[in-house]
């Protein structure tokens, strides 16, 4: 057997590099490139083994470790999970600022391979810089903090243990169901260290995302449910995008005429205005898809986790002689809500399901029932949408601004705080993939740093991101990132002075306006900060707007440099749409001076009587 000395850490970079996904027929390299910052951890070590292969396996460099963590999930939820990208950092804070990205990938069942350095295997410098020391456990490090938000997790304390967890690595990455973030903490003097590798650990391997085709008994049970269904729905989530089952989706709606309604992760699977679209659904859910929802007595669950903010925290399903088919690719996600479990790809599934249907078609009068709804929720938004009233604008006018002035092939790109709501009843997407939201794990300072990811995987699409001012200041680094990389971005940052979501639940569950909009926080002078001139201290080309034509203008106006623009606008912290929309479980206090909270409480008590946990 032939063998090739080296490093651990060549080794590892040079199996990554030989990694492929059988995309359509075409082998593409899986991994899209590493990002990398580098500290004492690794960049002796991995630092020079990337760039021996820099051209085969680029690398990119960050400003924070969190955010390009955040750009590696967003590449691969943008390439419908079939390709993915690494991250490496030095030991301890370098190392743990990744661990709320790593959150983000588990949630939202995205791949993602983290690499951060470890402490010295032998020991001998101990305790070394940034080592993090456990009193009664020599062998834990910070890296252990992965453990819980990691699907796959190892401690590299040997070269040649990465025979066998890169492929166990590779297995997580690319399988369906167990999808998810692999950790891989290397210890660096490891990753300096020799061993004689087979040479054939290191040839071309062409993977494929496996299809499981459905159970038959499985498939009959649900057959058999939807055949007798007086008042269908279908729930698209991200399994829809990730399983590339949108044509399966379209031809499965038009076939049997059942309505859909989205989740977050599953809007844009289906046109915006396909006669049967019921749009978002949920807690930031259209009044079309939540009535139908409420009346609804077979729900068929595609790719979807069915959390609380689309269940409308189990309160949404109210027929009471409801039944749930789960088809995922995961039985874990697929057993809950007492569902019908349907294991099987997306795909695979839709496909087999109408063929089992024959020639189903929902009652013309349900069909009719979501037209009308459609119908009156489009009105409805419109209403928002418009660009009339005086005062600063609201989110969902500046939402409608941006949306009629971008081009039709669009994503937006969008994280936390009152903008995913809004989005995710206003946003119309021009084409297949036109939204991508990261709301499992909801997170602040996801959105710039998201939309590199974006455009680094979608490079013929224009990418718009919309982020509030508290998310811009929470994480705003990487404008410097997409400057440094020529990345053309476009970045509209709605300023409304504080945490304006946060500020309008604290008042909607009776409280006081506190410590989330700025006047209202503990201050002495309040900041006026100027988002039009730092961002432009970070190479954006940057303005400010005073209007709503203004935004449209701005967004309208032809864009060809290299490098992120940026559009300021304020907006009027209060206004949200009240139209659409569900209950959603946010526990009141049951003891209080404030009457406004005892009210709250009340009303919340009398709520959550709705709430379905069994069936």
């Amino acid at each position: 057997m032939s063998t090739l000395r080296l490093t651990m850490a060549q080794a590892l970079v040079r199996y990554l590099a030989a990694q492929k996904i059988d995309i359509d027929g075409e082998a593409l390299p899986f991994f899209g490139g590493v990002w990398a910052i580098f500290g004492h951890g690794n960049v002796a070590g991995l630092g020079e083994a990337l760039y021996g292969l820099r051209d085969s396996l680029p690398t990119y460099r960050g400003h924070n470790e969190q955010a390009m963590a955040h750009a590696a999930i967003a590449y691969a939820k943008a390439s419908n999970r079939q390709r993915a990208m690494a991250c490496t950092t030095s030991i301890g804070p370098g190392a743990t600022n990744m661990v709320t990205a790593a959150a983000v990938a588990h949630v939202n069942r995205l791949p993602l391979l983290l690499l951060p350095g470890d402490v010295f295997a032998n020991r001998r410098p101990d305790p070394v810089l940034q080592q993090i020391e456990d009193f009664q456990d020599a062998t834990v490090s910070a890296n252990d903090c992965f453990r819980p938000v990691s699907r796959f997790w190892d401690r590299i304390t040997r070269p040649e243990q990465i025979l066998t967890a890169l492929p166990r690595a590779m297995a997580v990455l690319t399988d369906p169901a167990d999808c998810g973030p692999v950790t891989l903490a290397l210890c660096q003097d490891v990753q300096a260290e020799a061993y004689d590798y087979p040479e054939n650990f290191f040839a071309e391997k062409v993977r494929h995302i496996r299809r499981p085709r459905p159970d038959q008994q499985e498939l009959t049970r649900a057959a058999t449910l939807l055949a007798a269904a007086k008042k269908p729905m279908i729930i698209a989530g991200g399994g829809v995008h990730y399983s590339r089952a949108v044509d399966s989706l379209e031809s499965f709606v038009h076939k049997h005429q059942v309505p859909v309604a989205e989740t977050q992760a599953g809007k844009s699977a289906l046109a915006w205005d396909h006669p049967l679209n019921l749009g978002s659904l949920g807690v930031t859910g259209t009044s079309a898809a939540n009535e139908a929802a409420e009346e609804a007595d077979v729900v068929l669950a595609v790719g979807t986790r069915l959390q609380d903010f689309t269940t409308g925290s189990r309160a949404l399903f109210k027929n009471p002689s409801r039944r749930i088919i789960q088809l995922n690719t995961a039985a874990f996600d697929a057993g809950k809500h007492q569902a019908e479990p349907l294991v099987a790809d997306a795909r695979e599934g839709l496909d087999s399901l109408s063929a089992q249907l024959s020639q189903y078609s929902s009652p013309t009068a349900w069909q009719d029932s979501a037209r009308a709804r459609i119908g009156g929720w489009n009105q409805a938004a419109e209403a928002v949408r418009a660009p009339e009233g005086s005062g600063l604008p609201s989110d969902a006018q500046a939402i409608g601004a941006v949306n009629r002035a971008a081009d039709a092939g669009a994503i937006v790109v969008g994280a936390a705080g009152g903008l995913p709501g809004e989005l995710h009843k206003l946003w119309r997407s021009g084409g297949t993939g036109g939204y991508h939201m990261e709301y499992g794990y909801s997170c602040m300072g996801y959105e710039i740093a998201g939309g590199i990811g974006v455009k680094l995987a979608q490079p013929e699409r224009d990418v718009i991101v919309m982020l509030g001012d508290g998310s811009y200041l929470m994480m705003n680094s990487e404008i410097a990132t997409a400057a440094m990389l020529g990345i053309r971005l476009t970045i509209v940052v709605l300023d409304n002075r504080g945490f304006g979501c946060i500020n309008r639940l604290q008042r909607g569950t009776g409280g006081e306006s506190f410590n989330n909009l700025l006047q209202h926080a503990r201050h002495e002078t309040l900041p006026d900060i100027d988002f039009r001139a730092h961002a432009e201290s970070l190479g954006a080309k940057a303005v400010k707007v005073d209007s709503l034509s203004a935004l449209e203008a701005a967004i309208a106006e032809p864009f060809h440099a290299a490098g992120p623009r940026v559009i300021v606008i304020d907006t009027d912290p209060l206004i949200s749409t009240e139209t659409g929309g569900t209950w959603w479980d946010v526990a009141v206090p049951e003891v209080s001076e404030s009457s406004t909270v005892r009210d709250a409480h009340d009303a919340y008590v009398s709520a959550r009587a709705a709430q379905r946990l069994a069936d």
